[in-house]
């Protein structure tokens, strides 16, 4: 397993390094930073030497072997809106997204899980039918109209909830995870209820229940257990998703994420932040990805045999 996760690594590197030369090239066309720090009536040689200050002054090629050579050495440069290192603004700022997929995902895990047992076990029926509608219309109702909608319904209309921000405590998680949730429920829902429906008419199961075994123990012992691999690949999948595209809900709810970070600093052309906070969260999905097939292995022998190869 540690050969494959070592293989795995390696293999990183290729779409890492694209990763790098994507962010550092297109962070440069958003335009010049010293448009945005330097007044409007600065001259020729102010902005010479404020581009001389921050090396960018240099052919772009040699902006990027020294970016490149800095990543090598964990020096992702300063931040021209504060004069922090960018690493650490990116450091403080993704732990607010961890935990907020995290707590999205736990939910939407529990939630997928009940519902699609439950739909399972009694296939074809209404409860299974409505179910499924609203598994599928939630799995495909874009993030962003949930999140308008949420806010202007329980936040403008009825008042019960903040618009945005972290002040109000608990009830600033509400409408964020609510907004987040919807989808990996309906996806999940979806997975859960199909591996199901095959576990609950597989030999095994049936020999449980001649056995004498209660429906609460056949689908929590035997079948969910067997059903449980294909949903974790795909609340893996979901996770990175919700990772990687935090950006949108996190601008929409101001919430001090790495996703409203990267936004920020795309709008204040702060280069070495938005560089740092890509590579971050880059560096995170390919670890998530990494230990979804770890975790897969695990749970199916089959893979786990084709992976100790």
């Amino acid at each position: 397993m540690l050969r494959f996760a070592a293989r795995r690594a390696l293999t990183s590197l290729v779409p890492l390094f694209v990763v790098l030369l994507g962010v550092f090239l297109l962070a440069r066309l958003t335009g010049d930073p010293a448009a945005l720090y330097l007044p409007e009536s600065a001259t020729a040689e102010q902005r010479a030497e404020f581009a001389a200050a921050n090396g960018f002054d240099d052919p772009w090629w040699r902006q990027l072997l020294d970016y490149l050579a800095g990543v090598l050495h964990l020096d992702f440069g300063t931040s021209l809106r504060t004069g922090e290192a960018a690493a650490t603004m990116a450091l403080r700022a993704f732990p607010a997204t961890l935990q907020l997929a995290a707590t999205t995902m736990l939910l939407a895990v529990l939630a997928a899980v009940v519902i699609g047992s439950w739909a399972a076990f009694r296939p074809n029926s209404v409860a299974d039918r409505i179910s499924s509608f609203l598994s599928m219309t939630a799995a495909s109702v874009p993030d962003f109209w949930f999140a308008i909608t949420g806010v202007l319904v329980f936040a403008v209309v009825l008042g019960w909830l903040p618009t945005s921000g972290v002040d109000a405590g608990a009830a600033s998680w509400v409408l964020p995870i609510l907004t987040l949730v919807i989808r990996p429920v309906g996806v999940l829902t979806q997975v859960v209820r199909g591996a199901m429906v095959s576990a609950l008419s597989a030999p095994y199961v049936r020999l449980a229940r001649s056995k004498g075994a209660d429906d609460l123990r056949v689908v929590t012992h035997h079948a969910l257990r067997n059903a449980a691999a294909p949903a974790l690949t795909v609340a893996g999948d979901l996770t990175v998703g919700l990772v990687n595209g935090a950006v949108v809900v996190e601008t929409i709810f101001g919430w001090p994420g790495i996703g409203k970070l990267m936004i920020d600093s795309i709008l204040g052309r702060d280069f070495a932040v938005l560089q740092a906070a890509v590579l971050l969260t880059a560096v995170t999905i390919f670890v998530l990805n990494i230990l979804i097939d770890i975790g897969y292995a695990l749970l199916d022998a089959r893979v786990r045999e084709k992976v100790a190869v």
